[in-house]
């Protein structure tokens, strides 16, 4: 029986034929012949819960995903914006129902409560104060509990949440555990706590609803032009910029899709923001299917950070750059933000490491600068080019180098700058470590008859190193 095939979840029409989850497939074929039976998907299943949450968007912006087939909502501020608690109840159902979805809808003052009620299949609006009396007929394995303690409750004549509201404390805690106390205080309504939504709450939130969808081009964009104006007076009240704004677009028949735009710096310009807009949807490879229409147009800040007025006519450099965060911006909605890359600086020595591309839009981490920066040449060979050089004496800077063929005489010589290897970088590596990746490198700025400058560097110390020390050209000065 233990590998037998069972239900996983039945529709009305089945469980008023006696049916339930977890009854084996055998049984039930043996109490209804002609049983309609699908193999259970439970990744499709979850794709679907979390395409029902997106839709769930449109009531509350904090939503959460209970259990394989529950949502729990957090309607605090918001039931006012749909004639009340019972009101937006009844046109979430009726929402439901017209995608043919069927659902137990309840409204409580904490998520246990309302969790352990639409669980019992007992829907409605709690009143505030009634969840001690609501919940206290249900039975205490709709707490949320282990089975084996919700086993030994029931051994001990403890079979509803009355009878436990009943009880102290104490002995309860002491012999089935304080979680057993804690998942009580809540569900009764005594203890409240909030709940983690699937998305993070957005800094500020603009949105139109439509009696009538809408679904041309033209006043899609015009909708969403009046949602960026309207955030945009939200951050200049702020006094914030916003970095990631997401457009989400509710159908009629519950798909939703959403456009996300990011900034390289904290934006509140409107047109900038539009044209941002334009472009991404000018973009899609995908492009917005209205469908039967959308009845509802959000626009989110997902980031924001503090942005102060600028003499802009009066500060060439700041107009620069925020014409270059601009460009940034297009490119990034045109290609991609990871295909839009800067040059950024990185805290260390080796010349190597030291310049890393990055995306374009992060921001630029804050870094000690030395106090004196040495001269590096413009053009940097990677890997460093091995070149014959002779030195007057072994620590000395070259007299002579023999690179690509041609010999250079030096007339004038600068250095040494010493710069040791990262070894922590490096598994396992310690100083003078024979298989560390690098040796101790002694640079010199040198220049030719010619006057042309060169960055050649030894690698290795005489004596102090495992390795020959060789001479490399590591780079070329303008």
């Amino acid at each position: 029986m233990k590998n037998a095939l069972r239900l996983a979840a039945v529709d009305r029409q089945a469980r008023r034929c006696g049916l339930a989850p977890g009854l084996t497939l055998a049984d039930a074929r043996a109490r209804i012949p002609d049983l309609a039976v699908i193999e259970h998907d439970p990744v499709a299943d979850a794709a679907f819960l979390e395409a029902i949450a997106d839709d769930c968007d449109r009531w509350t912006p904090l939503v959460a995903l209970d259990g394989a087939d529950g949502l729990v909502l957090d309607i605090t501020g918001c039931a006012h914006l749909f004639g009340g608690e019972a009101m937006m109840r009844a046109r979430l159902l009726d929402h439901l129902e017209r995608r043919g979805l069927g659902a137990t809808a309840v409204i409580a003052g904490t998520p246990e409560a309302a969790r352990a009620l639409a669980r019992a299949s007992r829907g409605g609006v709690v009143p505030p104060g009634g969840e001690a009396r609501a919940v206290a007929p249900l039975p205490v394995a709709l707490l949320g509990i282990d089975e084996t303690i919700a086993s030994g409750l029931s051994r001990a004549g403890l079979k509803t949440m009355g009878d436990l509201a009943e009880r102290p404390g104490t002995p309860l805690a002491a012999r089935f555990g304080v979680e057993l106390l804690v998942r009580l205080r809540r569900t009764l309504g005594h203890e409240d706590v909030r709940i983690v939504p699937r998305r993070p709450l957005p800094a500020c939130i603009a949105e139109r609803r439509f009696a009538e969808p809408i679904g041309r081009a033209e006043d899609i964009e015009g909708a969403l032009a009046g949602l960026v104006g309207d955030l945009a007076l939200m951050l200049e009240a702020r006094g914030e910029g916003g970095r990631a704004f997401e457009a989400s677009f509710f159908r009629a028949d519950g798909a939703v899709r959403r456009l996300k735009v990011e900034t390289a710096r904290p934006s509140r310009d409107a047109p900038a923001l539009m044209r941002l807009y334009r472009e991404r949807i000018a973009a899609l490879a995908d492009p917005i299917d209205p469908g039967f229409g959308f009845d509802l147009v959000r626009l989110a800040v997902l980031r924001a950070e503090p942005l102060t007025p600028a003499q802009v006519s009066l500060d060439g450099r700041a107009v620069a750059e925020e014409e270059v965060a601009e460009l940034t911006d297009r490119l990034a909605v045109r290609l991609g933000r990871e295909r839009v890359l800067r040059f950024s600086m990185r805290d260390t020595h080796d010349p190597e490491r030291v310049s890393v591309q990055v995306p374009a839009g992060e921001p630029v981490p804050p870094m000690a600068r030395p106090e004196f920066l040495l001269p590096r040449p413009l053009t940097l060979f990677d890997p460093p080019q091995p070149v014959e050089a002779l030195a007057e004496v072994p620590d000395g800077p070259p007299l002579r180098f023999r690179w690509r063929r041609v010999v250079h005489e030096v007339t004038r010589a600068e250095g040494p700058e010493r710069i040791a290897p990262e070894w922590w970088r490096v598994p396992g590596g310690a100083p003078g470590a024979p298989h560390a990746r690098e040796l101790t490198r002694d640079y010199f700025r040198v220049e030719n008859r010619e006057g042309r400058r060169f960055w050649l560097f030894r690698a290795g110390l005489y004596d102090r190193e495992p390795a020959a020390p060789r001479w490399f050209l590591h780079g070329l000065f303008a």
